[in-house]
């Protein structure tokens, strides 16, 4: 008796073949572009790292038909020129790289960290009112009840830089707390504690002096999220009642006066740049 032979199972058709629809589009997909390198940026990006503008304003210009390359007027904000060559004008000025600048502020406690509020509370701009403050932007904030070391720049480059959480630049700030700490508190600050769901972490939490009701700590940050001292704080039933910047990086407040403004030095500059570069290349 000869063997049944079975016939081979017909492969399965692809499922829009089978509801008798047409196969899907060999058609390659376009590739991803890449954005060119170099002294190339977007117009908004250009004008920002002239110094001219924030990019936000930058992009408003824009669409308003103020900006002109080589005298023909731009109003796509994905613009991208090569800002070695480019010819940019503003409303028929021509822009050209701002001289760069760099403040240190003690800011006292009571202004907002912004140019311009809604509520009409004092901004730090107060205390820059001898300068020519037109582009200078703060480097980072201090909430309206904190006060110290505050950095403005026409630089967004540098600014960039030295926020960047991937360079975990070092802040130190002394902090006043209504009560006597004790090795349970300090250890928990340590190790970190858990705000509204949100873990804050602080990279070194010392004693600096202690009265007889309230003391004062010196808490080092190698990050920045909001109001992350005073919450911190507040986990543990803490109170603040004073939180004075210090420091950034190796940068110290030193003796400047509250309300005061200086240029930074130099050496100071050398020192930030510095501390920046080895930040990310150590992040590489």
């Amino acid at each position: 008796m000869k063997p049944t032979r079975q016939r081979p199972k017909s492969a399965s058709r692809p499922a829009s073949r089978q509801a008798g629809k047409p196969a899907p589009s060999s058609k390659p997909r376009a590739p991803i572009k890449k954005q060119p390198e170099g002294q190339r940026a977007t117009l908004p990006r250009a004008l920002s790292k002239l110094g001219f503008c924030s990019r936000t304003q930058a992009e408003e210009l824009i669409r308003a038909g103020r900006v002109a390359i080589g005298g023909k007027t731009v109003t796509d904000t994905e613009a991208w020129i090569d800002m070695a060559t480019a010819k940019i004008t503003v409303d028929g000025n021509p822009v050209t790289a701002e001289k760069r600048v760099y403040l240190i502020l003690n800011k006292p406690r009571g202004l907002v960290t912004t140019r311009h509020d809604p509520q009409g509370r004092p901004t730090v701009y107060e205390c820059l009112k001898d300068f020519d403050n037109a582009h200078l932007s703060p480097v980072g904030r201090l909430d309206k009840a904190s006060e110290g070391l505050l950095i403005f720049s026409n630089d967004t480059q540098f600014a960039n830089a030295l926020l960047d959480p991937k360079t975990h630049v070092t802040k130190t700030y002394h902090v006043q707390i209504d009560r006597l700490p004790d090795a349970a508190m300090l250890e928990k600050l340590r190790e970190g504690v858990t705000h509204d769901g949100e873990f804050l972490s602080a990279r070194r939490v010392d004693i600096l002096r202690e009265g007889d009701k309230n003391a004062w700590l010196e808490i080092e940050l190698d990050e920045g999220k909001n109001r992350q001292i005073r919450r911190m704080l507040e986990s543990l039933d803490i109170t603040t009642l004073r939180l004075v910047r210090v420091a950034i990086g190796d940068l110290l407040l030193g003796e400047l006066e509250k309300g005061a403004v200086r240029a930074l030095t130099d050496t100071e500059m050398a020192g930030l740049r510095k501390l920046i570069a080895n930040k990310q290349s150590n992040a590489s």
